[in-house]
C-alpha cells in the first residue's frame, strides 16, 4: 500500500538524477544524499565506493563536483536485511489495545528498514515493544501505512492479523480520516478548496513524484487555518494517500510546503532555518477491528510550533477560530 507521504524505495533499476543551477559544485555524495533522503550519505558514499554510481556513465569519488547538465545514475543493491533486530527506541504510544498501537512517530525516523536504513526504525523498535507483531511481510511488520521521514505526526500498526486485514480495507475504501498541518509558501487565496489532479513518478526524475494526467488518481482537500506576511498554515484531509500527495500537490497549485527540499523551495521562505519540510499529520480517525470507531490527534511538535511563534500572530479566516496546534 502507498505511504501518505513516504518516499519510495529506488528500483533496482536504479534512477537518474539531474543537477539544478543551485546544486552546482556541491559535492557527489552530498548531492545524491540529498537527492535520496531515504539513503543516508553513509550509505551513498559506499554506493559511491562501489562504483554504483556514475556521473555521465563514469564512476567518480565522493568529492566530485556537479554540475548541471550532467546525469548521476545510482544503482541500489539487493536489500541484505536478513533478520530485524528489536532495538530500544523510545516510542510515543497515545492508544494500545491487542489488536492496534496508535503513535506519534518523530521527523527523522524511518519507517521501516531499507537501503541505507538496516536498523533504528520504527519497525526496530516496534519488534522490541510487541515481540508478536509478525505482519505485513518480512521487512514491515504491523506497517499498514507510512510517513516520510521527514514528516511527523500520528500512524496505527497492526498488532494482529485482523487488524491488518480490517485497516488495510479501510484504506481501500477510503474511509480512514487523515489530517495534516502544513506550513505553505505565499498567501494562499481562497479559503478553503480541492485539489483533484493525479499523481505518478516524475519521468524525467524518478525519486520524484508529479502530477501526471494518466497517474493515479489523488484528491486532497485544504482550508486555511492562518495567514501570515508570507506563508499560510493550512488544515488538509486526504481522500487518498499516494506517495508525496500533499507535498505534490501543494507545489502544484504553487503553494510548497515550508521546508521541502524536493518540492519546494531550497532558500530563503518563511522559516529558513527550519530542517525538515512542515508537515505533521496530526489528525487520524478509523474503526477497530471490533467495529468501534475511533479519533485521535496530535499537537504540532516543538520545532514547527517554534516556526509559528516566530511568524507572529497572523490572520485567521473570517469565522475561523482554530488553534494553532
Amino acid at each position: 500500500m502507498d505511504g501518505d507521504e513516504e518516499v519510495d524505495p529506488v528500483g533496482e533499476g536504479g534512477v537518474e538524477l539531474r543537477p539544478t543551477r543551485e546544486q552546482t559544485n556541491q559535492r557527489l555524495d552530498r548531492f545524491v544524499a540529498a537527492s535520496l533522503p531515504e539513503l543516508s550519505r553513509t550509505y551513498v558514499q559506499g554506493l559511491i565506493e562501489a562504483g554504483n554510481v556514475r556521473v555521465d556513465g563514469v564512476v567518480r569519488r565522493s568529492t566530485f563536483k556537479m554540475t548541471p547538465g550532467e546525469v548521476v545514475t545510482v544503482v541500489l543493491p539487493p536489500p541484505t536485511v536478513d533478520r530485524i533486530e528489536p532495538e530500544a527506541i523510545p516510542l510515543a504510544i497515545v492508544y494500545e489495545d491487542d489488536d492496534v498501537i496508535v503513535l506519534e512517530k518523530p521527523a527523522g525516523l524511518v519507517v521501516h528498514p531499507a537501503p541505507g536504513h538496516p536498523s533504528g526504525t520504527l519497525v526496530n523498535a516496534l519488534l522490541h515493544h510487541a515481540p508478536s507483531i509478525s505482519v505485513g511481510g518480512s521487512n514491515r511488520p504491523g506497517i499498514v501505512h507510512r510517513l516520510d521521514k521527514e514528516t511527523s505526526g500520528l500512524m496505527v500498526v497492526a498488532k494482529t492479523d485482523r487488524a491488518r486485514n480490517s485497516l488495510v480495507a479501510q484504506w481501500a475504501e477510503r474511509t480512514v480520516g487523515k489530517g495534516y498541518v502544513a506550513l505553505v509558501d505565499g498567501l494562499v487565496g481562497p479559503d478553503d478548496g480541492t485539489v483533484d489532479v493525479p499523481i505518478g513518478r516524475d519521468p524525467s526524475q524518478r525519486q520524484r513524484m508529479t502530477a501526471l494526467p494518466r497517474g493515479r488518481s489523488a484528491i486532497s482537500h485544504f482550508a486555511v487555518r492562518r495567514r501570515y506576511a508570507r506563508s499560510t498554515l493550512l488544515d488538509v484531509e486526504i481522500e487518498t494517500g499516494r506517495t508525496h500527495q500533499i507535498r505534490v500537490h501543494l507545489a502544484f497549485i504553487g503553494h510548497p510546503v515550508v521546508g521541502d527540499r524536493v518540492y519546494g523551495r531550497t532558500a530563503g521562505g518563511a522559516a529558513p532555518d527550519l530542517r525538515r519540510q512542515f508537515l505533521h499529520a496530526a489528525r487520524l480517525g478509523f474503526r477497530l477491528p471490533d467495529g468501534r470507531a475511533v479519533a485521535f490527534e496530535s499537537a504540532l511538535p516543538d520545532d514547527l510550533r517554534v516556526v509559528l511563534d516566530g511568524l507572529g500572530d497572523g490572520e485567521a479566516p473570517s469565522g475561523r477560530q482554530i488553534a494553532d496546534g
